[in-house]
């Protein structure tokens, strides 16, 4: 598989990577044994970089993902995790699993400030068995995670004594490279005005269908140096399924404006015999300022399927004829 550098850490991403909230039973569950196979079949499909959070799972997706990259050399591979939450034990069924099924029984409390992202990274380090890691992202950090008046706090922790420590883990070696791991395009446009970010996950707002990172910032992490990893390149779904009844589009279902846009972006790449999925897959990497496209699966069919949609040919007129439904 054909990789990208990740701005100039010296980083390789695969042009697929492993999103590994679905290995964790986000939404539907999942075994150790089905964990295990899909982690497999994406190493086979020559996917390189694997993505996690102590988030996903209470901390079940970094168990898992550890247990299989402890067997691969450690220069092989691209792994990286989040910030920005601790986990506390408590009693079982007393703890939201915040749509992970199966998820270890752990409180979740959110601490941008240097404390708290010491304890994290030193408790993902307990995890997942790993003596380093390559990326660190800050996460869901904005407003659109905690509104307005949640965000004031934690953004003042982060720029008080957490932006530091992102730096100095990075200087130190512990990381190669940081960023924000996040939905909205707002808090990385702040941050960038603020600090150096290498990367920035940005998962639902540079897609087929959602172009609102487009018209600002891809311009400021090309002038930047800053690369972005795709994720969320379904929009929650509806550009993988279409829009039929129930669709999802931003983890809700879909509106009738959304199944309209999605609706008339099907019908031209029915019209030019491309998938739907296919052609969303594909959409970011148009950009050389996309550094992967990062898709989560929960079992080896979906990755094999997401794989295949990298050997389809779509020519840019066709995503141009797409523009003018997209959001932006």
């Amino acid at each position: 598989m054909k990789t990208r550098q990740l701005g100039s850490t010296g980083l390789a991403l695969t042009e697929i990577g492993l999103g590994c909230a679905p290995i964790a039973g986000l939404y539907q569950e999942c075994s150790e044994e089905t964990a295990r196979a899909t982690l497999d079949f994406a190493w086979e499909s020559g996917i390189r970089y694997f993505d996690t959070a102590p988030f996903y799972g209470a901390g079940l997706s970094e168990e898992r993902t550890g247990r299989f990259l402890r067997g691969k050399p450690r220069d092989d591979f691209v792994f990286s995790t989040k910030v920005g939450r601790l986990l506390r034990p408590v009693p079982p069924g007393s703890a939201s699993s915040h749509g992970f099924l199966g998820a270890h029984s752990q409180a979740v409390e959110h601490d941008y400030s240097r404390d708290g992202i010491l304890r994290s990274i030193e408790a993902s380090m307990q995890r997942t068995g790993l003596d380093r890691f390559d990326i660190l992202y800050v996460h869901d950090i904005g407003a659109y995670s905690h509104g307005e008046e949640g965000n004031a706090v934690h953004m003042k922790a982060f720029l008080d004594s957490g932006i530091a420590a992102m730096t100095e883990l990075r200087n130190t070696g512990v990381i190669k490279a940081w960023g924000v791991g996040v939905n909205e395009v707002a808090i990385c446009l702040d941050i960038l005005e603020r600090a150096h970010l290498d990367c920035i996950l940005i998962a639902g707002r540079y897609t087929l269908l959602d172009r609102r990172a487009a018209e600002r910032l891809l311009p400021l992490c090309g002038e930047r140096g800053t690369s972005l990893v795709a994720g969320g390149v379904f929009n929650s779904g509806i550009l993988a399924t279409g829009p039929v009844a129930g669709a999802h589009f931003d983890y809700t279902e879909a509106n009738a404006d959304i199944r309209e846009r999605v609706g008339k972006m099907e019908a031209l790449t029915d019209q030019a015999g491309i998938e739907l999925a296919a052609a969303a897959m594909q959409f970011p990497l148009q950009s050389p300022v996309i550094a992967s496209v990062l898709i989560g699966a929960a079992t080896p069919e979906i990755v094999d399927r997401n794989v295949a949609s990298l050997c389809h040919t779509v020519d840019a007129s066709l995503y141009a004829a797409c523009a003018p439904f997209a959001l932006r």
